[in-house]
């Protein structure tokens, strides 16, 4: 039992550590989005192309990560997913040197396909490795790691790529073109460093998981006693799961939109540059606590599915508010969309790949895909912005908070279609 236990905290340690590395590497894009809108002078739209790059690389590479995860098991996927993400981060060095958008693009998607294998095995196995009752605490456990990490990681880049933003702006002005190409170039080359020292600590990483101590899991049995996922001949006979990945393909919508396009709001209002750089390390600090009230409230207090309906209402309502309000305490509703946000993910895993038994797998690979909201709804925000204003670019979250609440509501306790 001592054993048992013992291996339960190391595996539950690595995981929280791999949950750190790709919270990190995925909440640097709310800083790359205005550093690359001015190094290469793009629009809304076209920034949060950053966005788009990065997430549709798990509908692209979620199946196949299925696939990798079935010749090498989880324990051997996780490792392929961090030296995978390592290809990305070190292409960030041609990209800053030519300065060619495209390019940064390319090794966004590259970073996303490792984190597309290294979630596919790391969800699932942190839903079975334990209680399922359990699961959306674990997964919060999980998601403190993402989400500390994740607000540390604009901080810590904007640190070395933005520090001087106001003033480079205002001076990007005064210069003729050649002078003005000369300054772009300088700034794009501030990333390469940063990128290196990611890329020698995830193939470090990548080696260790080879050898840490992690035990291999099996695929969930089926609890019910009818056996129905043995009845049933394709992923597609669970309703529960395709309406859970549609869910969690609008939640993940919501969360890159309101993490990864507040900085860009705050300096449309005129706010600074050097105040607005905070911005997205506040939309997840709000997720922190509420993955914190997860821990506390979860299962002893609040079910997964209540929590799920609470989370999906203050959506709602913190989008109305951020649409309606003046300029700070509109960023501030904006940054609460964390709190909103936070507990989703944790409650939707669980919900959808109950009862899958023998198609989990694959079940957990339409989830990761379902993380291309990431790259689609963004691309909306930005539309509506470059169109109407940042501001009003809100209103694209109520539909999206709204299907959430129905698959709480409803959803997930569908076993058929009919």
């Amino acid at each position: 039992m001592a054993n048992s236990k013992k291996t339960y905290i190391i595996s539950i340690s690595i995981i929280g550590l791999l949950f750190f590395i790709f919270g990190f590497v995925t909440w640097l894009n709310g800083i790359l989005i205005p550093y690359l809108q001015i190094a290469c002078e793009l629009t809304n739209f076209q920034a949060l192309f950053v966005a788009f790059a990065f997430y549709i690389s798990y509908t692209v590479m979620a199946l196949p990560s299925s696939w990798i995860l079935k010749k090498t098991g989880f324990k051997n996927g996780m490792m392929v997913g961090l030296l995978v993400m390592a290809v990305g981060t070190i292409t960030f060095v041609p990209a800053a040197q030519t300065r060619i958008y495209g390019i940064f693009l390319i090794g966004l998607f590259i970073m996303g396909t490792g984190l597309a294998i290294l979630q596919t095995a790391s969800n699932p196995y942190i839903t079975i490795i334990g209680p399922r009752e359990s699961a959306a605490k674990r997964i919060s456990i999980m998601g403190i790691a993402n989400k500390v990490a994740g607000a540390l990681a604009p901080l810590i880049l904007a640190y070395f790529i933005l520090s001087d933003g106001d003033a480079f702006v205002e001076n990007l002005k005064t210069l003729d073109e050649t002078a003005k190409v000369l300054a772009l170039d300088e700034l794009a080359a501030r990333v390469i460093m940063p990128y290196v020292v990611m890329t020698v600590v995830l193939v470090l990483l990548g080696v260790m998981m080879r050898f840490a101590p992690l035990p291999e899991i099996e695929e969930e049995e089926d609890e019910s006693t009818s056996d129905e996922s043995t009845s049933k001949t394709n992923i597609f006979q669970f309703p529960s799961l395709i309406l859970g990945v549609l869910a969690l393909f609008v939640y993940v919508g919501a969360e890159v939109i309101a993490g990864d396009t507040i900085i860009r709001y705050g300096i449309s209002l005129g706010i600074p540059i050097d105040t607005a750089k905070v911005f997205t390390s506040l939309t997840l600090a709000s997720m922190i606590v509420g993955y914190i009230l997860g821990i506390i409230l979860i299962p002893r207090y609040l079910s997964q599915q209540k929590a799920l309906t609470i989370s999906a209402v203050l959506g709602v309502v913190f989008s109305i508010a951020a649409i309606y309000s003046p300029p700070m305490i509109s960023v501030t509703f904006v940054a609460l969309l964390g709190l909103a946000n936070a507990l989703v993910w944790p409650a939707i895993w669980p919900l959808a790949l109950h009862g899958l038994g023998r198609f989990i797998k694959t079940g957990s690979a339409l989830l990761i895909m379902a993380i291309a909201g990431g790259a689609i709804l963004p691309l909306v925000w930005g539309k509506l912005a470059d169109d109407f204003s940042s501001q009003a670019a809100y209103w694209v979250m109520i539909p999206l908070y709204l299907f959430i609440y129905y698959y709480a509501a409803k959803g997930h306790k569908l076993t058929s279609w009919k």
